[in-house]
């Protein structure tokens, strides 16, 4: 897991130049949906507005053969992360989705997702998005989809 400012996103080499200029350089009036910033689609941006939940509705997901690149054009949220090793699995993998769900067993650690942070989560980071702070607000985020 990789958690910093949105301006240092180049020091990290497994971050390609493309993506770490699409992160630099996106903005809160960029349309929801799936952006493709390769031609042959392999990596992608989803751009989502919601709202943020209550501690107690959101889960602990993990991935097998993406890595996400998390970040906020408006708005914060808590995200917390921890092993994916040391928590117990609630929903299987779904391989069309590439994603399973977890049940909040381990040590974890809590990240204030805010505008010019961003955090990175390998398959051995499970993480629990979209947890309000205090109280639910309307977001706009950005993953970013890598394949291993």
């Amino acid at each position: 897991m990789i958690f910093d400012k949105i301006e240092n996103v180049k020091v990290y080499p497994q971050i390609p130049d493309f993506v770490a200029d699409f992160i630099r350089n996106v903005n809160s009036q960029q349309q929801t949906g799936k952006v493709y910033l390769v031609d042959d689609k392999s990596v992608w941006a989803n751009v989502d507005e919601y709202t943020t939940k209550p501690y107690e509705n959101c889960k602990f997901e993990a991935h097998k053969r993406y890595i996400d690149i998390q970040f906020m054009l408006s708005g914060e949220e808590k995200i917390e992360t921890a092993f994916t090793n040391e928590l117990e699995i609630s929903d299987s993998y779904d391989e069309n989705r590439d994603v399973m769900f977890l049940k909040d067993t381990g040590n974890k650690v809590i990240l204030p997702m805010k505008k010019g942070y961003f955090a990175l989560f390998y398959p051995t980071d499970a993480h629990k998005p979209q947890v309000a702070f205090s109280r639910p607000e309307k977001v706009k985020k950005v993953v970013v989809k890598m394949p291993l």
